[in-house]
């Protein structure tokens, strides 16, 4: 019997591609240095051509970097990787990593969310992601799956505090009222991980940053 390509996979990979190439023209059209891929082995081999060997990179906690096996290949490559997720850290040597992943050559990270116009939407607990994606003299290189592309901001907002946030704090152990329930109830724990927003209307001034928008799923 011969193997056909599954229609509804097709049809899917094909409406992918429509709204990633208009969300790319939209980037472009902002300042962004953006491009669209099919696949995160795709996403991979676009972040290499960026990094070049032996560089310092930083990554924040970002799922979607992980699930594309980029930690593993820039290592390999000799570069200097700086990421505070690592569970034998002690306090202060957190805080000091954090400041390597803050003054790295490059910030590697996805975003929360990506409207259909081209903006970045991004919301931290303790302000280490943000404050790197909205300053820094390093390179900015964002992944960002294609289940992060919402239409507006109000929507990119609805998107992280409902889909991104309770799963987050799940993974990373939270005892937040979201992960109870498993949507936003706005709420004053003293563990509640969103504090602080970023919208990234443009790369901010004299910042060389990178999108690359990919027809998967990745992160949360």
């Amino acid at each position: 019997m011969t193997n056909k390509k599954d229609p509804f996979a097709a049809a899917q990979t094909a409406s992918n591609r429509q709204l990633g190439a208009d969300v790319v023209k939209n980037l472009t059209s902002k300042g962004f240095e953006a491009i669209y891929v099919d696949t995160g082995e795709q996403a991979l081999e676009e972040v290499l051509k960026l990094i070049p060997q032996n560089a310092t990179v930083g990554i924040p906690g970002s799922v979607t970097i992980r699930q594309i096996g980029a930690i593993e290949k820039l290592q390999e490559r000799g570069c200097t990787i700086a990421q505070h997720w690592d569970p034998t850290l002690s306090p202060e040597q957190k805080k000091e990593i954090l400041k390597k992943e803050f003054l790295s050559d490059y910030f590697l990270t996805s975003s929360n969310a990506l409207t259909e116009e081209g903006m970045l939407v991004n919301i931290d607990g303790t302000g280490n992601r943000v404050s790197a994606m909205a300053w820094g003299t390093n390179i900015l290189i964002f992944v960002v799956g294609i289940n992060k592309i919402a239409r507006d901001v109000d929507s990119a907002l609805a998107r992280i505090r409902d889909k991104a946030t309770p799963p987050n704090a799940i993974r990373l152990n939270i005892d937040t009222p979201c992960s109870h329930v498993g949507h936003c109830v706005d709420c004053n724990s003293a563990t509640r991980v969103c504090r602080a927003i970023l919208i990234l209307e443009r790369p901010t001034t004299g910042r060389e940053t990178h999108v690359i928008v990919v027809g998967e799923n990745l992160g949360y």
